[in-house]
């Protein structure tokens, strides 16, 4: 078999178009994530007059489907083992062959490989994105990443970068040519994000917060690339320059992942456990940012991240580390507050100006959310991919891809 599917087609005929172009999308695996919030995002927003879709998972794909509105998107597991497993691109060549799509969309270093197998399947549109950094090549000089990279290019039509740093980088330190490359900014959805109404209330485990309480949240996988423990030390940091802070000030932390535990005894051993929250994996992330005062990321490296957006949305300042798309998005001084990755004390500095200034948290949110309504917009960014698409299956695209 050369993909195991775990969704239903039925209602096909009564979405897509049977003549558009099929773009499958190969992603490592379908989970919670940013990366994958951003491809349920463009699928739901592309007209399904203009293209059909399908997920291939590497791995394996989860209940996330579930958030694709369109009942016609199939989702394709094709099962890799850890390590070499050659099969599995014997197998993703098969699958590819069956189902004949137009453009293959590939993502991050995970799948760029994957450009290779569609090549050999005869696949005329390929496009490669670039989101973020791995924690192993946490500033892209792996030798043998780029090297890769390289290669990928004399098959790769279009390069898709999410932020201008990834951009220059992919261009200078990689060698893939200027004329290739189209940095397209992440889309949120300012209607599902939006500013609280009226007071917050309680919310979280019982005695969490109240209406008196200042929230600082953050939300994003819970591994060593995200360093929640460097929040975690600015927030116990901040508590002992200003104790009075215990009676109001809260963490919260939404997602999962490898350093929950050791979150946790974190957060026990530094005697804050009723003053935080792991909230886990959510689907209410846009409420849950409704309860917030303040959102932190305490990154060691970003593409662009997608919370922070969602983020300013919600008209929430926000304090991030400088690194990456980060510079890219926080405004200093007028949308929130950057600090240098790893470090706890600077960070605690950035998270007091706001505890002690309320009113200049709301400021700076109201400020956060206009820039997202400006800049931001997710029907731009579902526009502009839709370019890119359409470049890719024209064939004049070929001719002038070796330009710089």
């Amino acid at each position: 078999m050369a993909g195991q599917s775990i969704t239903d087609m039925t209602s096909a005929a009564s979405v897509a178009d049977a003549h558009a172009p099929l773009i499958v999308h190969i992603v490592h695996r379908f989970g919670v994530g940013g990366l994958e919030n951003g491809l349920v995002n463009l699928i739901n927003h592309l007209p399904a007059s203009r293209y059909r879709h399908a997920i291939v998972c590497l791995t394996e794909g989860t209940e996330f489907h579930k958030r694709i509105r369109r009942p016609d998107v199939a989702v394709h597991e094709i099962r890799k083992r850890a390590g070499k497993d050659l099969g599995a691109y014997w197998r993703l060549w098969k699958l590819l062959r069956k189902l004949q799509p137009d453009v293959v969309h590939t993502r991050n270093l995970a799948t760029i490989d994957c450009q290779f197998v569609a090549a050999l399947a005869g696949v005329r549109g390929r496009v490669h994105g670039e989101h973020g950094w791995d924690v192993y090549d946490l500033h892209g000089s792996n030798r043998r990443y780029r090297q890769l990279r390289r290669a990928a290019a004399k098959v790769v039509g279009r390069f898709v970068t999410m932020s201008r740093d990834l951009q220059r980088w992919l261009v200078s330190d990689v060698g893939v040519p200027a004329g290739r490359v189209t940095q397209i900014y992440s889309g949120v959805d300012s209607t599902r994000f939006h500013a609280r109404v009226g007071p917050r209330g309680a919310f979280g485990p019982p005695g969490f917060c109240d209406e008196r309480s200042f929230v600082i949240g953050t939300a994003g996988r819970l591994e060593a690339v995200k360093d929640p423990l460097t929040l975690l030390r600015a927030f116990v940091a901040l508590l002992e320059r200003q104790p009075q802070l215990r009676e109001r000030a809260r963490l919260m932390f939404i997602g999962d992942g490898a350093l929950r535990e050791v979150l946790q005894a974190g957060i026990e051993k530094a005697g804050v456990g009723p003053l935080c929250w792991l909230a886990g994996s959510r689907d209410d992330v846009p409420a849950l940012l409704r309860g917030l005062d303040l959102f932190a990321l305490p990154s060691l490296n970003e593409g662009i991240s997608n919370t922070i957006l969602e983020a300013m949305a919600t008209a929430l300042p926000v304090v991030a580390t400088r690194v990456g798309g980060n510079l890219e998005l926080v405004r200093e001084g007028r949308t929130g507050r950057l600090c240098t990755a790893g470090d706890a004390v600077a960070m605690a500095d950035a998270l007091l100006t706001y505890a002690g200034e309320p009113e200049l948290a709301r400021r700076h949110g109201g400020a956060a959310r206009a820039v997202v309504e400006m800049e931001f917009a997710l029907t731009r960014m579902v526009d502009e991919y839709a370019a890119v698409y359409e470049q890719v299956l024209t064939p004049q695209a070929w001719l002038g891809q070796k330009q710089p």
